[in-house]
């Protein structure tokens, strides 16, 4: 009598879209996780030490009102700056949306609107909640009004810039083009976040609290997107 012997059932193939969307998840969840410490920290009165001498490395030794190098670097660390202030990021923003608008993707144009807004009113929340004053060891080389945690130059930078550049990624395969987006709207948030320190107007926690909450923001949103274009409710990229 011969036996014969079933072969086990295969296991079904990861499917890399959904390997890749745990990954981001996992990500964003980090930069929430490193934003709560950081945040705790600052309540704590732990990273005082570390701010300040952040803040002064980016003054002259003796003299806390002149910054470090030319004075041709004012000017440019300002021009910077001003990429992530409430006025250019709306335009970015409203420019983006009515392009993609009139390009017949109506449901992408909400989503970048609700995206990049959210993120404004997110970053109001919690600089009211944290009711941090601003830096007061160096002078201010530009006028400021508002609270300082988190940085909101830093924090709507990377959710305007890198929001807009990963629904971009998700729409493109070449690979070049993907490193290139991407490189511009990290370089962008970077630059931003690094003038509110040179110009003295935030402690480098604020920033980096900004940055952390700014990136998971457009980490889920780059998964909200996928999410709602599977279930048809934005359109796909290259939809007519």
């Amino acid at each position: 009598m011969t036996i014969t012997r079933s072969k086990p059932a295969s296991r079904p193939a990861a499917n890399p879209a959904e390997i890749g969307g745990l990954l981001i998840l996992a990500i964003a969840a980090a930069g929430v996780l490193l934003f709560a410490f950081i945040a705790d920290s600052v309540r704590e009165g732990q990273t005082h030490a570390f701010d300040e001498a952040v803040l002064l490395a980016f003054r002259q030794a003796g003299n806390p009102a002149l910054p470090i190098g030319p004075s041709w670097l004012g000017i440019v660390v300002r021009d910077f700056t001003s990429l992530g202030s409430t006025t250019v990021l709306t335009v970015v923003t409203l420019l983006t949306a009515g392009y993609l608008a009139v390009d017949g993707k109506r449901g992408v144009a909400l989503f970048v609107l609700f995206a990049t807004f959210g993120g404004a009113l997110l970053s109001l929340a919690l600089k009211i909640g944290f009711d941090r004053p601003r830096p007061d060891i160096v002078d201010h080389l530009v006028d400021v009004h508002t609270l300082s945690f988190p940085s909101g130059h830093a924090m709507g930078a990377a959710v305007t810039y890198l929001t807009l550049g990963v629904l971009i990624v998700r729409t493109e395969s070449r690979r070049r083009i993907k490193v290139y987006v991407l490189g511009v709207a990290v370089t962008l948030t970077l630059l931003v976040g690094l003038s509110r320190l040179y110009l003295g107007v935030h402690w480098p926690t604020d920033v980096l609290a900004g940055w952390c909450v700014g990136s998971a923001w457009a980490l889920l949103c780059w998964l909200a997107a996928n999410w709602l274009q599977r279930r048809g409710r934005i359109e796909p990229e290259d939809a007519d």
